[in-house]
Formats: C-alpha cells, structure tokens, sequence
C-alpha cells in the first residue's frame, strides 16, 4: 500500500510517472472489468445487465476545505458520494475512473495519501479503479471521478416511478452531517483568530465522521431485495431532503406530504444543532451531505420494511394538485422549499 514519507516533489516524477506510481497497487476484483489501468482505454463487458454511469466533481474552495480535511478522508469521500449515486439506482458499482488536477504546493506523498484513501473506499465498495487522468491546477485540487455500475433491466429504479399513495421512506439520520460542517468552519475560525488553542472537537465524532468521512448505504439494495421490496422511485440525499423530495416529486409529476415528526434526526445532531441556535429540522431539510436513501414503496410493501431500524416512512406521496407540503409538528401544513446546496449560485 502507499506510504508517505518525507516529501517528494511531483515535477520529480511527471505525470505518467505519478500515475504509475500511485497505480502500482490497483488489484482488479471484477470479472466484468476485462482491461484496466494502462492502456488507451478500459474495457468492461457487462454482458446481460445495463450499464448506469454517474459523474462528480470536487473542487477545492467549493466542495472542501483542506484547512480541516485530511487528504484520505477526501479521497475516501470522494469515491463514496460518487458510488452514492448507483445505490440510488438500485445498481451495483463495479468500476471508477479518478482524474484529478494538483498544484504544485501538494508533494507525491500528499497525493499518495489522497489516493490511498480512494483505494480504501475502493476495497470497501469492491470497486475497480480502471483509468482516469491527472494534469496541474493552478486553482488548487480538483478531483473528478466517474463511477461505471450494472443492474438487470428489471431491478434499476428512476427518480420518476413514484405514484399518488406511495410512501416516502428515508435511510438512516439526517443532518449531522451538516451540523459536523458547522463544528468545523467555527474551530477552523477560532483557531485563525488564536492559533495556539486547539480545536474543541472532543464528543462530536459522529458527527463529524458523517461530514468528514461519509458512508454511502450499500446495504440497502441488498436488504431491499432480501425484503422482496423494489422502491417505485429512488433518490441519494446529497442536497438536502427538502431538494430530493422535490426532485422525486418534479419527476413522477406528485406532490408529498412530509411530516417534520417522523424525519429521523441524531440526538447528537439535535443537541449541536441547537448550541449553534440552528433548527434541528432545517438541518436536516436543507443541510444535504448525508448521502442516506430516499424512497418510495408502495403501500403493500409496508408490513415488509416497518420493523426495520434502517427505514423511516416519513410522508406519502399526493396528487400533483395538492402540493408538496411540509406537516409541522403542530399540524400546520406549509409549501416545502429547497434551501439546499447549489454550487452555481450566488453566495451571500
């Protein structure tokens, strides 16, 4: 596995000598993966499955701050927002290809320690590294990396399969990992301001995991189909639960009731939240970087998914007509807006 030791300027080993280097360790595990690092091209045969594709980038300044990131929880992060999207899919990743773009401020053991992280999000998920690029920047890091999946034409769900009646049901808690971010930039302030005083992080590690080394839910395909229940419409929660239950609701052409009591936040999360004077719920709706499952079932599938701790049905889905509306805990009914993130936008 890469080691860092000392520093080891890039310009000492060139671009095709960096990608030997940190390739030098990539083990295909994919029967489908017939070819790949080292040549002009990868070659996948998926024979009778379809093929699912999605690409993501991260730049440095707008995605991440290296400020309180480690370079392996980056690159750990990376692969798994980016494998996030096929389980959204209700697919399997197989293959990704990593590009990234570096200035000459990182060293070959800095990008040995991004790239390391890469490969242990790889080993997780059991995905092939098959190719990419990497070239200078100017601006900093930036990493791009496309994931390749497969599903049987049959198993893959879409954004648009949703119908009036349908449940809305959510993986696991949502929020901390916003409320993680906000830990961070105040230390990272605190310390700008005195840099002698360290940060006080002590207690706060799940939330601070969800933002700085987030898990996307490869289980779930695998208990969704062990519980003989396929989702009608599927989305990863990335910008926020209020933007992707609009996303859902855009494509299927529903509205939603979402019901504020039943959105799963983390007792940690609610606690932080408040000590920031943030809102617990807005954390959740608008926070996004939670990379959880939201879906919907239909309604016979409820018996099948009502005792398990990984699933909370938190609204249904209603005819276009009626909105997609947020239930407050105190029975008011109120237009859902998304507040999430939104990398094009003009930020105050």
């Amino acid at each position: 596995m890469l080691e860092n030791t000392g520093r080891t300027e890039l310009s000492s080993l060139g671009e095709f000598g960096l990608i030997k280097h940190l390739t030098q360790f990539v083990e295909i595990k994919n029967e489908s993966s017939l070819k790949g690092v080292g040549d002009d091209a990868a070659v996948i045969d998926n024979k009778d499955k379809l093929t699912v594709v999605s690409t993501d980038m991260l730049v440095e300044g707008i995605h991440f701050d290296l400020s309180y990131v480690p370079l392996k929880h980056l690159g750990y992060k990376a692969v798994n927002v980016n494998v996030s999207d096929i389980y959204a899919m209700n697919a399997i990743p197989k293959q990704i290809t990593i590009s990234i773009a570096v200035s000459n401020r990182f060293s070959v053991e800095s990008v040995e320690e991004l790239y390391s992280g890469m490969m242990l999000a790889c080993h997780k998920h059991k995905v092939d590294i098959v190719g990419g690029d990497t070239t200078s920047s100017k601006s900093g890091l930036i990493i791009s990396i496309t994931v390749i999946g497969e599903a049987k034409a049959e198993e893959l769900v879409y954004r648009n399969g949703a119908k009036e009646g349908d449940l809305l049901c959510v993986t696991g808690d949502l929020g901390a990992a916003y409320v993680g971010l906000q830990l961070l930039e105040r230390e990272k302030q605190i310390f700008m301001e005195s840099p002698g005083v360290q940060p006080d992080l002590e207690g706060n590690d799940y939330i601070l995991e969800r933002q700085l080394k987030p898990e996307a839910r490869k289980d779930i395909p695998v208990l969704l189909e062990k519980l003989e229940v396929k989702p009608t419409a599927m989305i990863d929660i990335s910008d926020g639960l209020a933007s992707e239950i609009l996303h859902l609701c855009t494509q299927s052409e529903t509205g939603c009731n979402l019901y504020e009591e039943k959105i799963p936040i983390d007792p940690l999360t609610y606690t932080v939240a408040r000590e920031f004077n943030l809102d617990p719920t807005v954390c959740a709706l608008s926070g996004g970087e939670d990379y959880e499952l939201l879906f919907t079932i239909d309604q016979s599938d409820f018996p099948k998914i009502k005792a398990n701790p990984d699933i909370t049905v938190i609204g249904h889905m209603t005819n276009k007509k009626d909105g997609i509306n947020l239930i407050t805990k105190g029975g008011s009914s109120t237009p859902l807006t998304a507040q999430g993130w939104d990398a094009l936008l003009k930020k105050d």
